[in-house]
């Protein structure tokens, strides 16, 4: 039997270039590669933990359904596996709240997304501080043997390591402990501010997948660049152009150093119209797809998949709180 490979993306904003070389490229891969029982899921309750306001909700719904689209036109695919909208499958909150019980408050308070968003905000709200022991649910719900996660997550997946381990201690083995199946897509920069991660919150310097063409020939055209002329990656002095570059080699599976020598004497403004040109190519069949993707069509399957999902976790929560107890 196949081991079970299991993620999921909040439904915030429009998904940008980062998004897709991170999380939905490797998603497609880890499914045609034919090794996993793959579950991908929406993560909506998770997205409620930062904006949660009345004004958000038609905008929440909305997301979710864009989303929806998002992993269909990039080529997820439900013949081969089990898509899903997490607040569709309850008992994601019912193991949660066990795990809550199991988690030590030194532990959550020391995660460093926590802290990093305690930062940009005034008003923390508990789930925003419990969205580790809800991510560890995610994952335990189905028992999980490996999680698609960059080196920025690994912190959460030895948290969710050491929730199963200390549940297997207590109440006998029940869980595995999931390993990490590292992506090994590159951190992309803002256009805009090459010192920074790509972000949805700086438009300019973010590449939407939902961009046009003619967006896409703007924002290339004016990425910040660097002194002299030469298209050569050194991420200290000419952060810019190695940032374009680095955009290059994870879209075409050209290494770095062949494209410095593909590009050996000519200057920007031609490596700028080649990217471009690139980019576009790459998302033409998830612009096609995207188009004949209905919101009927997303809600059905979606809909589909967590009757599959729920009739997997309602089985385990059901070993689960026998083990604990709460099974009458």
């Amino acid at each position: 039997m196949k081991p079970i490979l299991i993620s999921g993306i909040r439904p915030t904003e429009a998904l940008h270039l980062g998004n897709y070389l991170g999380a939905l490229k490797n998603f497609v891969e880890l499914q045609n590669s034919e090794k996993y029982n793959c579950l991908f899921f929406i993560a909506d309750y998770h997205a409620i933990t930062t904006n949660f306001k009345g004004t958000e909700t038609k905008k929440l719904t909305n997301r979710i359904i864009e989303l929806g689209k998002d992993y269909l036109a990039v080529g997820l695919n439900p013949k081969k596996s089990i898509l899903f909208i997490q607040s569709l499958v309850p008992e994601h909150l019912e193991l949660g709240w066990i795990i809550q019980c199991l988690s030590p408050f030194g532990q959550l308070t020391r995660m460093t997304q926590f802290k990093q968003k305690a930062k940009e905000s005034v008003q923390v709200n508990a789930g925003l501080f419990a969205y580790p022991s809800l991510m560890a649910a995610d994952i335990l719900l189905y028992n999980a043997k490996y999680v698609p996660v960059g080196k920025d997550q690994l912190q959460h997946l030895e948290f969710v390591r050491d929730i199963a381990q200390k549940f297997n201690s207590e109440f006998g083995k029940t869980f595995n402990l999931p390993e990490p199946v590292l992506t090994t897509a590159p951190k992309i920069l803002s256009l805009t501010d090459p010192s920074s991660k790509m972000s949805k919150s700086q438009a300019e310097g973010c590449l939407f997948l939902k961009d046009s063409k003619s967006e896409i020939y703007r924002k290339i055209k004016s990425a910040v660049t660097d002194s002299g002329r030469e298209i050569k990656y050194d991420s200290k002095t000419k952060p810019g152009i190695s940032n374009l570059l680095t955009i290059y080699s994870a879209l075409s599976g050209k290494p770095i150093s062949s494209l410095e020598e593909e590009f050996k004497g000519k200057g920007y403004a031609e490596f700028k119209l080649e990217l471009s040109k690139l980019i576009n190519n790459s998302f033409k069949p998830y612009r096609q797809n995207r188009k004949k993707i209905t919101n009927q069509k997303v809600l059905k399957i979606f809909k589909t998949g967590s009757i599959q999902a729920r009739k997997i976790a309602t089985k385990r929560l059901n070993q689960i709180k026998a083990k604990i107890g709460l099974k009458l």
